[in-house]
């Protein structure tokens, strides 16, 4: 505690006053004034608020869950690239990204000029078709006639008669090519395969698109799910996992996972193995296909240090708490932490002991140093 030392320095007419006064008595005032300006200060000293207790939680060794983290993104449980099916140049867009859209609703459309085209042949063909179908038949029913009459070899009925089939399997042909015209001639309306979100729209106003090339990519925000790797060691305690939480650091909050598929296969060349966790209807916003993640399964029990994850205070590099020690008075200490665990707690790795206070509230306990 540092003394605060105070001079009194009379004035002139105090001065005039010691030198009329005897020795003695000069001192005696002198000596009051330094009482009365101590007396002043401790009074303010006393009323100076003191600061509140602050609220602290234990450092301690507990028997919780273990966990294994996987790296993880969230990606959406129904997605679908919308492609063109034909050529052409895209002529309209009705939604762009970030529209909510039905399944079945018009997205884009493509010009339709040749398909247009195709769908005229088509029906001139069948035109054709027909007219030539109606000349065969009539020729077959002369020839029939000419038979009975025997004016005409049984060679020409024959011949008539294969020129009717010939002319029925051309028509239905015909009608085969125009409907074909007709169902390219609707692929130049893109329409939505799903209900949900459009995610992107990968072309733009003018460009050709052509049969494959993506369009647009939905997604269905309302079933989404995590989808990290686990190494292929971790796989006889991971794979009967049935329950997991998935741990999102960019917005702080932790989701439980409604069901969770290792699947029953490994990649040969990451030595890895893909595992789901799917997630409730109930997600905050913010959570979107491509947004980093953890998922969180539980491989046990095991006794670990930990502290409460609210006393944990990060400055860029440093990650600490502050100590409360016997004294009430908090002291700052450099710590290292792993990664959460139940009920709020996060395990720590070094700097504290088992049975250490913490303050819960790091900013209050900084303002009290």
């Amino acid at each position: 505690m540092q003394t605060a030392e105070f001079i009194v320095r009379p004035d002139a007419s105090a001065r005039r006053r010691a030198r009329r006064l005897p020795a003695g008595a000069g001192r005696r005032a002198a000596l009051g004034a330094l009482l009365a300006a101590a007396a002043t200060l401790a009074a303010a000293q006393t009323a100076r608020p003191q600061p509140a207790p602050l609220a602290t939680g234990v450092v301690a060794l507990r028997e919780v869950g273990d966990l294994y983290s996987a790296d993880a993104v969230i990606e959406a449980v129904r997605q679908a690239t919308v492609s063109a099916q034909i050529s052409g140049n895209v002529v309209q867009f009705f939604v762009d990204a970030g529209d909510r859209v039905k399944r079945g609703q018009v997205l884009a459309r493509i010009d339709t000029r040749d398909a247009d085209a195709q769908v005229n042949a088509g029906r001139a063909g069948v035109a054709q078709a027909q007219a030539q179908l109606n000349q065969a038949r009539l020729s077959y029913e002369r020839t029939q006639n000419l038979i009975k009459q025997g004016f005409v070899s049984q060679a020409a009925l024959d011949k008539a008669d294969a020129d009717l089939k010939t002319a029925e399997a051309a028509l239905e042909s015909a009608r085969a090519g125009n409907t074909q015209a007709l169902t390219a001639r609707s692929y130049a309306e893109l329409r939505a395969p799903i209900d949900g979100v459009v995610s992107q729209r990968l072309l733009e106003l003018g460009e050709l698109a052509a049969p494959g090339r993506p369009v647009l990519m939905l997604h269905d925000p309302a079933q989404l799910r995590a989808v990290g790797a686990v190494p292929q060691f971790m796989l006889p305690q991971v794979s009967g996992a049935r329950s997991a939480q998935v741990d999102l650091p960019t917005l702080g909050k932790r989701l439980p996972a409604t069901r969770v598929t290792v699947l029953p296969a490994a990649d040969a060349r990451l030595l890895s193995t893909v595992v789901r966790a799917e997630l409730g209807g109930d997600v905050p916003a913010g959570v979107v296909p491509g947004t980093a993640a953890k998922i969180l399964l539980s491989i046990g029990q095991a006794k670990k240090l930990v502290m409460p994850a609210q006393a944990v205070l990060r400055r860029g590099e440093l990650t600490a708490a502050y100590v409360v020690g016997a004294d009430s008075r908090p002291q700052l200490r450099q710590i290292r932490v792993g990664e959460a665990v139940a009920d709020g707690q996060v395990e720590v790795l070094a700097g504290l002991a088992d049975g250490e206070r913490v303050a819960l509230d790091p900013v209050a306990a900084g303002a009290q140093r």
